[in-house]
């Protein structure tokens, strides 16, 4: 059962995860108060196998899932059953460590081109005469 679940070049082996069966919320009817069919899927992301790159950009994330200790919480409870739950729980915690996989690009900002600095000089050029013909005229 400790097959690992694969992210686009990453690893996260279910050693790694700690999953804890609850009961769901809300209204079920008469199963509800007996099967403990949510999930609760908690990741340590600092103690986690990713690569160190992929930890800070995990951290960095505003998300209210990731505790202040640096743990990865997501509770599956859309299915009727834990196994269900179990398998949301990874496929949405394999999302959000693909979503940080690959480093943002960094942007270069770029020069103005030949053409802008040439428009530039042509309208300086013309404000130029404009405010030389407000000169006083000498006879």
């Amino acid at each position: 059962m400790a097959e690992p679940v694969a992210t686009a070049l990453l690893q996260i082996s279910e050693t790694e995860v700690e999953i804890s069966a609850i009961r769901a919320q809300g209204a079920g009817g008469q199963n509800v108060n007996k099967v403990s069919s949510a999930i609760h899927l908690r990741f340590d992301i600092a103690a986690s196998s990713l690569p160190d790159d992929v930890k800070e950009r995990l951290l960095a994330l505003h998300d209210s899932r990731i505790t202040k200790t640096g743990v990865l919480v997501i509770k599956a409870q859309q299915q009727r059953t834990q196994e269900m739950n179990r398998l949301d729980a990874f496929m949405r915690l394999h999302e959000l460590v693909n979503s940080v996989a690959q480093a943002p690009k960094i942007r270069r900002p770029t020069g103005p081109t030949r053409a802008s600095r040439q428009r530039l000089r042509v309208a300086k050029r013309q404000r130029s005469e404009i405010k030389s013909l407000r000169a006083r005229v000498d006879e």
